[in-house]
């Protein structure tokens, strides 16, 4: 049932368009502006009815302040004793769908409220993709072009990996529903104001405005990688050996331009990087760039260095996405066999309890194991509770030591769920 809010600061005016609008519509009712902002974000109708002159905060003032709560136009029709045509031509201009006398005739509110949800229906199934709800791929590159053009941000390509093989072995009813979660997990890391949609079978686009820090973009390529290995858990079983993660290209506007197809294509090219380069990370069109650039340079060898270089540099250990982790870690076993290094491979497990914010609690984790090791430390998140840890050239007798320090930061950090470990020296017998 679609949802009608009803904003009036005349109780009878209220509860007579409710009752007309009651049989057939999901009514929610506010007696003012500032009621109806707060109700909304909460309820998010399908669209507003309301009244146009109201103290504190009037029916145009409310619907300029919706559109930007929602970042997009919402479905807005109002009502007036007002006779005046001005008015009225004020409201359309301002983006009314329509425009309705007091008093009205209830078969008339009905027709035009009617009138209202079937063109919004129709302009949905236009601009949407069917199956996730996301804009289709005209619609988004429409909406991306023109942000592009007139305010700062990123725009990202994202391929979502490995998913033929869930087609293949699970079937495409299983593939839909990865697709649909994947979808939803996009929109968790983005704000109404950004878009993000469908352009292809298992690739996406999103625009997040004034977005610049790489680090931003780090923790969301973090969670999406995450949080997809634990929907593939969920819904095709624990079992599940496909790699599933995200690979996401990056070019910003409008360092890297202001038109659509050219930060697409560089967008792309990063893209291509990082599928390259092993999947489930990101990766900026910048660094692709000047690594181009600096092949022929004079000084080409400072230029990849400080390209390989971080960025950001935080205390404590080094974390890495699972795939990255696993690289440093084949790469240890050979340097230990090599050269008679020592270095250890430490699990740590976090016992989470049913009906607790998992995902806080393993976020707090990390925020206390990375600064209680070094900065020569590698930390990943292999599975939900579940951290490994690389400790680099440490002496076993010392590796108590460090791990009372974890603890005790986890439990100074407020930390009250069992931590427990377990310790091997990495070694090509592994």
């Amino acid at each position: 049932m679609k949802k009608i809010l009803v904003v009036d600061d005349e109780n009878v005016s209220l509860m007579m368009t409710e009752n007309i609008l009651a049989e057939r519509y999901d009514v929610s009712c506010a007696s003012s502006g500032e009621q109806a902002v707060e109700m909304f974000g909460r309820q998010r109708p399908d669209m507003v009815l309301s009244d146009l002159r109201m103290p504190g905060m009037s029916g145009y003032e409310l619907q300029h302040t919706l559109n930007e709560k929602a970042g997009r136009a919402v479905p807005f029709m109002f009502m007036t004793a007002d006779t005046d045509d001005a008015t009225e031509s004020r409201g359309f201009e301002n983006g009314a769908l329509d425009f309705i006398r007091k008093p009205f005739r209830a078969d008339v509110l009905l027709r035009r409220v009617g009138n209202i949800l079937r063109a919004v229906d129709m302009k949905r199934a236009a601009t949407t993709d069917p199956m996730t709800g996301l804009l289709n791929k005209s619609s988004a590159h429409a909406a991306i072009g023109e942000m592009c053009r007139t305010s700062q941000g990123v725009l990202m390509m994202v391929d979502l990996d490995s998913f033929k093989p869930v087609n293949d072995i699970y079937g495409h009813s299983a593939g839909d529903m990865i697709l649909v979660r994947f979808a939803e997990i996009l929109q968790a890391v983005v704000r109404s104001s950004d878009v993000v949609g469908r352009i292809g079978g298992d690739e996406f686009i999103v625009f997040c405005q004034n977005v610049r820090e790489e680090i931003v973009i780090e923790k969301k390529s973090r969670f999406i990688n995450r949080c997809i290995v634990e929907a593939a858990q969920e819904l095709l079983g624990k079992d599940c050996a496909i790699p599933l993660g995200a690979s996401i290209g990056c070019a910003f506007a409008p360092t890297d331009g202001t038109e659509f197809a050219e930060l697409s294509q560089k967008a792309d090219k990063a893209l291509y990087e990082v599928k390259r380069n092993g999947k489930h990370g990101f990766r900026f069109y910048s660094s692709v760039d000047s690594s181009q650039k600096q092949k022929n340079g004079k000084d080409a060898l400072s230029a990849v260095v400080q390209i390989l270089g971080e960025r950001t540099k935080e205390k404590g250990a080094f974390v890495l996405p699972f795939e990255q982790f696993r690289s440093v870690y084949r790469f240890l076993v050979r340097l230990n066999a090599n050269y008679g290094t020592r270095s250890w491979l430490v699990t740590l497990n976090i016992r989470l309890e049913d009906g607790l914010d998992s995902a806080k609690i393993c976020e707090d984790f990390l925020s206390a194991l990375r600064p209680s090791l070094r900065k020569s430390d590698v930390v990943t998140e292999s599975a939900r509770g579940q951290f490994l840890v690389l400790l680099m050239h440490s002496e076993f007798e010392n590796i108590d030591m460090i791990l009372d320090r974890i603890r005790v930061a986890w439990k100074n950090l407020g930390g009250s769920l069992l931590l427990e470990s377990e310790v091997r020296e990495i070694s090509s017998e592994i």
